[in-house]
């Protein structure tokens, strides 16, 4: 696994378990917050590159959480321990 801009990233995305505590559907945040669900489910999923600082904000308004309840950073596993 590398750690370039390029390669696989290690930011982990609970936006899954924010909606469920919130009781609210992917489909209600991404009207409330103004963002198509096709974007909304890239980020959910753990694929997006980037999120806009606007998004972030608008995210957390609607579900009123921190950045830090949607994402979190893992590291990297110490030498000789594979990934599970």
């Amino acid at each position: 696994m590398t750690s370039g801009q390029d390669g696989p990233h290690r930011i982990e995305v609970h936006l899954d378990a924010v909606l469920a505590e919130r009781g609210m559907t992917l489909t209600e945040l991404a009207e409330r917050v103004g963002v198509t669900i096709a974007n909304l489910s890239i980020l959910k999923n753990g694929r997006a590159k980037a999120v806009r600082f606007s998004t972030m904000t608008a995210i957390c308004e609607v579900l009123d959480c921190q950045p830090g309840d949607l994402l979190s950073y893992r590291p990297h596993p110490p030498d000789g321990v594979r990934p599970r």
